[in-house]
């Protein structure tokens, strides 16, 4: 196949009107199909990769069934999210091995072109801090402890990609000494001040959950995690850009402070995405949605009722980041995150062709390639 008469995103973030070829599922120098896919008036873009979300219309990852996870899946891949991590929450150690044991079976069978590919878990809990547990069920909140974790690991078969942790807690420098070179350690649902979040990055963390949300606020006399964050240049930050959970101005702030090399877009969506208003749940608590909103009964903010492709253009439409940085932050940025840019997260030869055509003017998705495979 030929993608004629884009403007194509390359790996210097910019973009380059040219011809790109696919042979296979992969992108070529050259190909025996000669295949016309006409990208007049249009971006192509690399497929987005979310790597922190916990489900979209009407299911939720931690369901831990085929459907839910297939139904998901084909959702994401409509939306232009390619490649999927999806999140637990702190659950039962049972709950989440079986929610571990379900993504890689989805992962062993998984067919190119029909959903999308998932790439990882992000286990969110249940290793956090009680006072910022935000809506994780307090109910299964645990200390940091390697024989649940090792458990874990075992049931995903190399799955998990990504860990938040609260450092304050007891055991958490050791378990990140343990664990950080085999797993990404986020720091988020925490309360620690910024010598603790320090330790926790030297000690091996190097990322943060949902900067803003569910940690203390960045203040002149006291930093806390996103000041120690700032200082620590290995440290990549997720941010949610649905327009509800960050102000447009602090989000601005954020990719001022880290810059689009370590800015991750994310959209934390939970099963009410891609839904109508009304009455979900999201780890067992109940969440009420309206018009994008959703909330517990008590008001905290219950995850994002919006998709990672929806949160890229708000940020580029609504909150002014500049568009080839929005990109970046939501292609190459996660996939580096969690080790998959040697084959995913940039439109170069030798990568899979997992591939977006959007609208020059609107940004509309007009076309989904994944694997090499035309979607729609």
């Amino acid at each position: 196949m030929i993608i004629k008469n884009a403007l194509v995103f390359t790996d210097e973030s910019r973009f380059v009107a040219k011809d790109i070829y696919i042979e296979g599922d992969r992108i070529a120098d050259a190909s025996s199909d000669a295949t016309v896919l006409d990208g007049s008036g249009c971006y192509l873009i690399p497929g987005l990769m979310d790597i922190h979300f916990h489900g979209c219309v009407g299911h939720d990852f931690c369901d831990a069934t085929p459907e839910a996870l297939q139904a998901i899946a084909e959702y994401e891949l409509k939306c232009g999210v390619t490649s999927i991590c999806p999140a637990s929450m702190t659950l039962s150690k049972d709950d989440l091995i079986a929610i571990c044991k379900n993504a890689v079976s989805y992962r062993d069978s998984w067919q190119p072109g029909k959903t999308s590919r998932l790439c990882g878990i992000n286990l969110e809990g249940p290793f956090i801090a009680m006072s910022k547990k935000g809506a994780q069920n307090p109910k299964y909140i645990a200390v940091p402890d390697a024989e649940i974790f090792d458990a874990l690991l075992q049931a995903a078969d190399g799955l998990v990609k990504l860990t938040t942790l609260a450092p304050e807690t007891d055991h958490a420098m050791d378990f990140i000494r343990q664990f950080s070179s085999k797993v990404r350690i986020s720091i988020g649902h925490t309360d620690c001040d910024y010598e603790t979040a320090k330790e926790a990055f030297l000690a091996g963390a190097s990322h943060i959950t949902h900067l803003f949300n569910a940690m203390p606020p960045f203040t002149h006399r006291k930093p806390a995690l996103i000041g120690a964050g700032f200082d620590n240049k290995k440290v990549t930050p997720e941010i949610i850009c649905d327009g509800i959970h960050i102000d447009p101005s602090a989000v601005r702030t954020a990719f001022a402070m880290f810059t689009d090399d370590r800015m991750i877009l994310i959209s934390d969506s939970m099963m009410a995405t891609g839904m109508p208003n009304g009455d979900y749940s999201l780890g067992g608590l109940a969440v009420k949605v309206k018009d994008c909103r959703a909330t517990l009964e008590d008001g905290t903010i219950a995850g994002s009722a919006t998709n990672l492709m929806d949160c890229m253009k708000t940020a580029i439409q609504k909150m002014e980041i500049p568009l080839e940085s929005a990109i970046k932050c939501a292609t190459i940025n996660p996939a580096r995150a969690i080790g998959e840019d040697g084959a995913y997260g940039s439109i170069t030869i030798g990568k899979y062709a997992d591939l977006l055509l959007l609208d020059q003017k609107t940004l509309d998705l007009k076309t989904v390639i994944s694997h090499g495979i035309v979607v729609s």
